[in-house]
């Protein structure tokens, strides 16, 4: 049998184990991952009131309860864990399925001021990722009248609209209760969406973007000179079909009366962060720079200004991989280099080393595009099968990782962890809701205490769609 370790379990894992699983009857899989709960960032980074996205967690269960693929969490594959050197020597083959592990800064004074965080921070809290214990966005944070999201893609609209959400709204969800809590007292009533770039280049789908209207009580507000600076919003013939629908919603509201709402959402275009403003170590503003054009596919800062008050400043301008223990690592597209997800060391393909999803091919795609490149990274392997098996492995990696300190939380685990979560929401009066730290999770797996170093910082994204 071919055994063959994934790590990651988010959907590039999960669509990695299930290709290799479904296209060759001789390979057994163990998914590893960092947290003792699969799925991912659609565990930990899908809104919680999208259901229907969240659902897919459904899909990867199937994968996940394959009987020849194994889930071990609480696994950490690093020099103060299991080292990539070892885990090589566990398995025929290793596919990394890590993901983008860090935020994309800005590189503007006062980006690390209090009140400035990533959207990632802010995602990972009300999703209850166990890294974020102690990111405290209660207080003063949702003390703030007005919050500036900078960002126009699906994380930014995400986090918009998580601000402009009701208590009501939010109960049904697995949202941890003290996040629920703290939104429900939120004093936000103003959101400012700001893209440096016009319309037609905005990331969002059409949607996420619709989602916005139909919030209770919210007016999304949009400036028609804005949009006018983009010439392929004044003719958006020469657009894909998606830009034209985001075209064509944000006409709509550029264009509907005002109306009496409790919370405002803005949505900026041209407008380039230069600066956020201190009170004392604080944020208490934004300076921003009017853009434009310049006729040749970019900007060009136009030395006109605009301040606007606030102290809650969300970032989302995308994702960065991370260099990898063992691995190499292309410092300028953040991934590891490779060809057809085979890692590549000096040009030439490292034997039993793989790369899928975001750090295969860098931030790129909907969830639904980590399928065709597991696919692929799979098709890679499977055909380097023949000389892989020539290495002898031991017949249980799992026994080999207990027997050096290592305890994996298996399936039996995950479903203690659930059966944890779904108790919790009863006693609350709602459904499901998330066990927020590592010591419940890791205390509802198998009654353990958190492992060395577990208690992480919010400032680490969650593993990679």
């Amino acid at each position: 049998m071919l055994r063959v370790a994934v790590v990651g379990s988010g959907p590039s894992g999960c669509y990695t184990a299930q290709s290799l699983v479904q296209r060759n009857p001789d390979v057994l899989v163990d998914v590893l991952d960092r947290l003792p709960c699969p799925y991912g960032l659609v565990r930990y980074g899908v809104a919680p009131d999208h259901e229907k996205i969240k659902s897919l967690q459904n899909t990867l269960r199937a994968v996940l309860e394959h009987e020849r693929v194994r889930f071990l969490g609480g696994v950490q594959v690093g020099p103060d864990s299991v080292p990539a050197a070892r885990l090589r020597e566990l398995y025929h083959a290793v596919v990394y399925c890590v993901g983008a592990a860090t935020d994309r800064r800005l590189g503007i004074p006062g980006e690390d001021l209090r009140g400035s965080w990533s959207a990632t921070e802010f995602v990972s809290w009300y999703s209850a990722h166990p890294d974020a214990v102690g990111c405290a966005f209660d207080g003063p944070a949702l003390s703030a009248r007005t919050a500036v999201v900078i960002g126009v893609g699906n994380v930014a609209v995400d986090v918009t609209r998580m601000l402009a959400r009701g208590a009501t709204e939010l109960n049904p969800t697995d949202m941890p209760q003290a996040a629920l809590t703290s939104l429900a007292a939120s004093e936000v009533t103003r959101v400012h969406m700001v893209g440096r770039r016009g319309p037609s280049q905005a990331r969002f789908t059409t949607k996420e973007l619709r989602e916005l209207s139909v919030l209770p009580d919210t007016q999304v507000i949009v400036n028609p000179a804005e949009l006018e600076l983009d010439p392929d919003y004044v003719d958006p013939s020469s657009l894909p079909a998606a830009q034209r629908r985001n075209v064509e919603v944000l006409r709509g509201w550029a264009t509907a009366p005002p109306a009496s709402a409790r919370h405002r959402i803005r949505l900026r275009f041209f407008l380039r962060p230069v600066e956020l403003l201190a009170d004392g170590d604080r944020v208490c503003g934004i300076r921003l720079e009017r853009t434009e054009p310049d006729g040749h596919g970019g900007l060009t800062g136009t030395g006109r200004y605009e301040e606007i008050e606030t102290r809650m400043v969300l970032r989302s301008v995308g994702y960065r991989g991370v260099p990898l223990d063992g691995l190499p690592f292309d410092t300028d597209h953040g991934t590891v280099p490779n060809v057809a997800g085979r890692v590549m060391r000096d040009g030439v393909a490292a034997p039993g080393e793989y790369v899928a999803g975001w750090i295969k091919r860098g931030p790129t795609g909907v969830i639904g595009t980590n399928r065709p490149c597991a696919k692929e990274t799979a098709t890679s392997l499977l055909e380097d099968a023949s000389a892989l098996m020539g290495k002898d492995v031991p017949e249980d990696p799992a026994t080999a990782l207990r027997t050096e300190g290592c305890t994996p939380v298996e399936w039996s685990g995950w479903q203690a962890i659930e059966r944890a979560e779904a108790a919790l929401g009863a006693s609350l009066g709602r459904g499901v809701v998330k066990l927020p730290d590592w010591e419940s999770l890791m205390t509802a797996a198998h009654g353990s205490t958190p492992p060395p170093g577990a208690r992480g910082t919010a400032r680490q994204a969650p593993t990679d769609p």
